[in-house]
């Protein structure tokens, strides 16, 4: 997905700068940029490959020789950003998250009209953040250009651009992502992760509405476009994304994970004496352990470690052969915790259903007696078509999806095949889970509902993306 911080200050703002990025280095993979302004129009701008390397590692050097009282940073799954440009508002630097869905429409409209040329990023694809600055640069003041761009984008796109010492933050048009505004004296900081405030002293001021448009200086910040009225951020910020410690909507991650934990265990007071321990996958699927042990009375303990040292996240590596390596590497099983036990584990999701097939023959290695397993999230149905959550090929890639070409007997699914699989509880939804189960030799598999997700969440269940779990839009 990615994720991005800016700062304007009446002082340097570097080290903010640094920091404040480098607290989203759990929302990308692949690159970590920063660009600071001289306030001339000339920028110090470094982008690093951060695959296999902690962002703060490949910027230690680079930071040293950074000067500037505004600047924005980004960590990105995919192209280099943050982009330079020179333009008639002069020159200007650019990031963005989201992905956009009509980019070659976008481009070949650009061609007909006489644009010479797009540049592309590292794996042969159009760069997303240079079609954001070219739709920003056919307006004749930069907030038109937010506006149209955010208009003319089908999927999302959230949008930090500096120019001189001011940075416009733009969120995307139907909120998929946060942006929060924080204050603290001399300086105001726009970022994606709430987490990144505390430890740089900046207070949260307010998070922007659904295509609200902020003008940010080190004095003053200016509403130049007011928010929509449909929010639809990515639920599983809640889920899966958003770091423990951050706040979304006025939701906190972490307690929201307790909360499902809870709403699980009350759904499993039938069968709790089947189970010994309650242990999470790390790191995502600890806090709704936590929350599943503190409810249930049975003891949380941990029968794998995650080894972080060198290792980076699983999901990491585009080839799938790769990434279950490094899912494997990573989480060293404990013996002792798994020998003649009977397992209840908790995890934010099931995607593909290969490395948690690898977990339950690691422990079936290791003696384990039973291995059940609670999904802190329903069934994932749709690839995302917003965030980028799945990078996946096919839709068949979906653990769920193959369970129901299974059961169809075809693999051509339709949606209203998948209509009847919808509905938790039904015999249709009990028979792919049941699917899911026997393919990846689970003594027993459940997926939390949406109804009680959406409730652990605590937000109103209007303003959440739902689309991988139902397919649902804004428009329906």
């Amino acid at each position: 997905m990615g994720g991005f911080f800016g700062v304007a200050s009446a002082n340097d703002c570097v080290c903010d700068l640094f920091y404040g990025t480098d607290y989203h280095s759990h929302l990308g993979t692949r690159r970590g940029g920063l660009a600071v302004s001289d306030g001339t129009g000339r920028f110090h701008r470094r982008i690093h490959d951060i695959t296999n390397a902690q962002f703060r590692s490949k910027f230690d050097d680079d930071i040293i020789k950074f000067r500037g009282k505004a600047g924005i940073g980004v960590i990105s799954d995919g192209e280099d950003q943050p982009l330079v440009i020179s333009s008639s508002f002069g020159n200007f630097a650019i990031a963005t998250v989201g992905r956009i869905n009509n980019i070659q429409e976008i481009a070949n409209q650009a061609f007909n009209a006489g644009h010479s040329h797009l540049s592309e990023s590292s794996d042969g694809e159009l760069n997303p953040t240079e079609i954001v600055a070219m739709l920003i640069c056919r307006k004749d003041t930069i907030v038109d250009g937010l506006k149209y761009a955010q208009e003319v984008i089908d999927g999302s796109c959230s949008i930090l651009l500096l120019i001189g010492d001011t940075i416009f933050a733009a969120r995307d048009k139907y909120g998929r992502t946060p942006i929060i505004l924080g204050k603290k004296e001399g300086a105001y900081a726009v970022t994606m992760e709430s987490t990144a405030f505390p430890n740089l002293d900046y207070k949260t001021e307010y998070e922007l509405g659904p295509g609200e448009i902020l003008e940010i200086s080190s004095k003053e910040v200016i509403c130049r476009k007011e928010p929509g009225d449909t929010m639809k951020i990515c639920s599983f910020f809640w889920v899966y994304y958003g770091y423990p410690s951050s706040n979304y909507e006025g939701c906190n991650t972490e307690s929201a994970h307790y909360r499902n934990g809870v709403s699980m265990a009350e759904d499993d007071k039938d069968m709790l004496n089947e189970v010994d321990s309650i242990c999470g996958i790390p790191d995502s699927g600890i806090a709704h352990a936590i929350g599943y042990s503190n409810a249930s009375g049975k003891p949380y303990q941990r029968s794998f470690v995650k080894y972080t040292p060198t290792w980076p996240r699983s999901f990491m590596p585009q080839n799938q052969k790769l990434r279950d390596l490094v899912a494997k590497m990573k989480l060293i099983p404990v013996r002792e915790q798994i020998e003649g036990k009977r397992l209840l584990f908790c995890d934010d999701s099931i995607v593909r259903g290969t490395q948690m097939k690898d977990t339950v023959f690691r422990l079936q290695d290791y003696g384990v007696k039973a291995v059940h397993m609670r999904s802190a999230c329903p069934p994932l149905l749709f690839g995302c078509k917003f965030l980028n959550f799945s990078r996946s090929r096919s839709q068949l890639d979906l653990a769920a999806r193959r369970a129901i070409a299974k059961l169809e007997n075809t693999q051509e699914l339709t949606d209203e095949m998948i209509e009847k699989y919808l509905v938790h509880g039904s015999p249709a939804y009990n028979s792919m889970v049941e699917e899911m189960r026997k393919a990846m030799h689970l003594t027993s598999l459940k997926f939390q509902s949406l109804e009680k997700l959406l409730a652990a969440i605590g937000a109103p269940p209007e303003k959440l993306c739902t689309y991988c779990w139902n397919g649902k839009d804004v428009e329906e």
